[in-house]
């Protein structure tokens, strides 16, 4: 009955993610997201509800827009499987007691599940329009911030291991903005920093951190290969803090343990 129930939550997520996609442009073009009908990029004539079905859609249209040919942005159903893989895998992870923060009661799976969820899509919002755009806006990550701290309160996390978290990570983020002027980091990096800790605590938090900068790094080595970046370029850290913090929330206790092993 799990396997139904994760297939189910897989094809929410990919609902999900197409949700996301809307909000990532018309964040960028200052549209309302909640109304009006979604409409070709390039001819801007709208798509018909045939042509809105989640990834099936896309390769149906051969990855073109039905009126005008356009090419449709491949971040379409690339979003759309990706969040539907991330909810098929926190419902699984939940409901199998995987990975589970010991605050939590194992009656709370459901709950938890949601919690996961939702901030995993704030995540993936944040991880797109950084990505993209190269900002971490305060619409997203305040909100994502609030809605963290209220979850693990209810869940049962303590509270001050929380607020260390966030004031610990997030006060990391403004020493260097303060030291180098803006800079180094943006203010967005700041909120980004306090979102990993009021989510995450304080271990895992500083966990997290430690992987955004591993991933960066390794990403960023990847591009100077393919000589597609300078050794100077800069690259969207808020990106790889968002990927940090989806994998340390699904997988920190683990990675902790691993690495603590390496001193017992």
């Amino acid at each position: 009955m799990i396997i139904v129930w994760t297939i189910l939550a897989a094809v929410l997520g990919v609902i999900v993610g197409s949700f996301v996609n809307v909000v990532v442009f018309r964040t960028k073009t200052d549209e309302a997201f909640w109304k009006g009908r979604s409409k070709c990029r390039t001819c801007e004539v709208p798509i018909s509800p045939i042509d809105l079905v989640p990834v099936l859609s896309y390769f149906a249209l051969k990855g073109r827009c039905r009126s005008c040919s356009a090419t449709i942005e491949w971040q379409y159903p690339a979003v759309e499987l990706i969040t539907g893989v991330m909810f098929g895998v926190l419902f699984a992870r939940a409901a199998l007691g995987i990975g589970v923060p010991d605050w939590i009661d194992g009656s709370e799976w459901l709950a938890l599940f949601v919690r996961d969820a939702v901030m995993s899509v704030f995540l993936l919002i944040i991880f797109v329009y950084d990505f993209k755009y190269s900002y971490i806006l305060d619409r997203f990550s305040i909100p994502a911030i609030i809605l963290a701290i209220v979850f693990n309160l209810a869940l049962g996390a303590d509270a001050i291991n929380l607020l260390l978290g966030g004031l610990f990570i997030g006060g990391f983020f403004a020493f260097q903005f303060l030291v180098s002027s803006g800079k180094w980091v943006g203010g967005g990096d700041i909120r980004m920093g306090m979102l990993m800790g009021f989510l995450l605590g304080v271990s895992n938090g500083v966990l997290a951190l430690f992987l955004s900068y591993i991933l960066g790094a390794i990403f960023g080595i990847i591009l100077i290969l393919t000589k597609k970046r300078k050794l100077d370029s800069q690259v969207p850290f808020g990106t790889f803090m968002a990927a940090a913090t989806l994998i340390t929330m699904i997988l920190g206790p683990y990675m902790l343990e691993w690495y603590l092993g390496f001193f017992s």
